[in-house]
C-alpha cells in the first residue's frame, strides 16, 4: 500500500513579498547539498491516523513549535517514489534560529558498525516563494504554487 506523508506549509506575509517556512534535513548525507534538498515540515502517517494530527506532530517533532491557527488544505500530491504527500498551508511565524528537531539514529561512517544520532533536521529558513523554489525538493513544488494562487485571491 503506498505510504502516506503529511505536512505543514508555513507562511507569513512581509511588505516586499510572503515567505515560506522550510527545513533542511539533517544528517551526514545532506550536509553539503541546498539547492534542492530543502522540505516542508512533515512525515509519515501511523495507519488510521488522522493526516491533519499528523502534519502538525511532525512539524512540532522537527521544529520544536505546535503549529497552531486555522489550515488551509491544499491538493495531495504524487511523489515518483508513489507516496502521497498532504499538506496545509498555515499562516503563522516562528523564529528558525530556534529550532529544536528530533533524532535519528543511523551507521556512520558507513560500514563502520558504529551507529550515531543526528538532528531530523539541522536548520530552518524563512524564504520568499520564489527563492524557495529554488531550495525546495522538486517533488513539493506544486504546494508553493498552490500557496501563492491561494495568496493572489486575498489581493
Amino acid at each position: 500500500m503506498p505510504k502516506l506523508s503529511a505536512g505543514i506549509l508555513l507562511f507569513r506575509r512581509r511588505k516586499a513579498a510572503p515567505e515560506v517556512f522550510l527545513v533542511h534535513p539533517g544528517g551526514p548525507l545532506w550536509a553539503k547539498k541546498d539547492e534542492g534538498a530543502w522540505s516542508i515540515p512533515k512525515g509519515e502517517c501511523a495507519e488510521g491516523e488522522d493526516a491533519l494530527a499528523a502534519a502538525r506532530r511532525e512539524f512540532a517533532e522537527e521544529t520544536g513549535f505546535p503549529p497552531a491557527g486555522e489550515p488551509i488544505p491544499l491538493a495531495d500530491i504524487k511523489q515518483a517514489s508513489q507516496k502521497t504527500v498532504k499538506v496545509w498551508a498555515l499562516e503563522g511565524d516562528c523564529d528558525a534560529s530556534q529550532i529544536r528537531s528530533n533524532l535519528f539514529s543511523m551507521e556512520w561512517p558507513p560500514r563502520s558498525g558504529k551507529q550515531q544520532e543526528f538532528p531530523e533536521v539541522d536548520r530552518a529558513g524563512w524564504f520568499p516563494i520564489e527563492v524557495a523554489r529554488t531550495k525546495l525538493l522538486k517533488g513539493q513544488l506544486g504546494f508553493l504554487d498552490q500557496l501563492a494562487a491561494y495568496l493572489s485571491k486575498l489581493h
